[in-house]
């Protein structure tokens, strides 16, 4: 291209013309390269082939009735224990009933000396007599109007002072000889003959054993699954066992323990010598469907509840929350799972819930103890955090 051509060149294009060249450049360029990436970029898939979804082990585990028992240790009590306590001073003239013997409620227990009480209650009677007589005849008067109005109600205050003047002395010489308050068998003598008492002094100790009283404190996480009526087992130190069932629960827990008081009342047919010891109490607590699994299956969620990871009927991964009602070394018993599902027992700490994944279940006639997942056994299993 000679110089002449050049300059010629340049005279004949304007700025403004090779601007929109170059736009017009640029546009083209552009809309080319656009094309030229998609072309290189594969569109996204809508689905995931089959193939390149995580693959996970799965078994299906069918939910079995448990039996279960809150395990807690307690004490029993006599289901009646009274001191019987002097309510009159006096001396201890006679024993009436020995240490282990039975008595019936209304039974004198001993004899206290009298002190004077009778000849205070045969005063007290006489009053009373007189007040009365003295009260009829202003009465008769009353109606001559001989007497006034203020004198009768002087005189039937008088009257109703004598009859209290009376009660009291008829207690008085009630209380000379104390009795049992209920059905049961003298324990213990805190008094004897010729031993001086005043009142509130502790004569001897009554009690009921033919039915006793458990008591025990239960957690408070575990207050609600304990109710009025349900069956308890109780056994003893030795190895004996009593039934009972469960009497009353608080409706608040101790400040101190943060547990409820629980009563067991327990039938003592044979009345043997255990109140005031120790026992285990084994309250049965309605049955509930549970599966058990391995531990390693149990995982924490999202919110940092322990679960189990399953499969859905769409291959999508599914947390579900657990509460492990015992730990044995068969594995993890659980609740608050579906009746049947589809347990992952390899893989699942590779996946997240929500995530579509590709399943191989194994057949029940392979599962084994690697499996995850073993038969609930049918005996009672003790409650979560009880002891033995």
């Amino acid at each position: 291209m000679t110089a002449s051509f050049r300059n010629k060149l340049r005279r004949g294009i304007s700025p403004v013309m090779l601007a929109i060249v170059m736009a017009v450049a640029l546009v083209l360029w552009l809309l080319l390269g656009d094309q030229r990436s998609a072309q290189d970029e594969a569109p996204p898939p809508k689905e995931l082939a089959a193939e390149q979804l995580h693959k996970v082990e799965t078994r299906w585990s069918q939910a079995e009735p448990l039996s279960r028992e809150q395990v807690l240790q307690g004490q029993l009590l006599p289901w009646q224990q009274v001191q019987v306590m002097a309510q009159v001073s006096g001396r201890v003239e006679k024993l009436l009933k020995q240490q282990g013997e039975r008595v019936s409620a209304g039974e004198p227990l001993l004899q206290l000396s009298d002190e004077g009480r009778s000849q205070q209650l045969e005063q007290a009677r006489a009053i009373y007599r007189l007040r009365q007589k003295e009260l009829e005849g202003a009465r008769k008067l009353r109606a001559s109007n001989y007497v006034t109005e203020n004198e009768i109600v002087r005189l039937e205050g008088e009257v109703a002072r004598a009859q209290a003047d009376l009660s009291a002395a008829q207690l008085a010489v009630k209380y000379n000889q104390p009795v049992a308050p209920f059905d049961g068998v003298v324990d213990r003598h805190q008094v004897e003959v010729g031993e001086y008492v005043q009142p509130a002094d502790p004569l001897m100790s009554v009690v009921n054993v033919e039915r006793l009283k458990a008591t025990a404190q239960i957690p408070q996480q575990e207050a609600n699954r304990v109710a009025e009526g349900q069956a308890v087992k109780i056994r003893l130190l030795d190895g004996r066992e009593l039934e009972g069932e469960v009497n009353f629960v608080s409706l608040a827990a101790d400040p101190q323990t943060r547990s409820f008081y629980v009563e067991v009342e327990v039938a003592n047919p044979e009345s043997w010598r255990v109140a005031g010891g120790s026992a285990t109490l084994r309250i049965q607590l309605p049955p509930v469907m549970a599966h058990r699994f391995s531990p390693a299956l149990l995982r924490l969620g999202a919110g940092g509840e322990l679960g189990v990871r399953a499969v859905d009927e769409n291959g999508q991964v599914i947390h579900y929350p657990v509460r492990v009602v015992a730990m044995t070394e068969a594995g993890a018993t659980v609740e608050g799972l579906p009746e049947r599902l589809q347990v992952i027992t390899q893989g699942a700490g590779f996946v997240d819930p929500g995530q579509q994944v590709r399943t191989e279940l194994i057949p029940p006639g392979e599962q084994n103890d690697a499996s995850g997942l073993a038969p609930i056994e049918t005996q009672p299993l003790p409650g979560q955090g009880a002891a033995e």
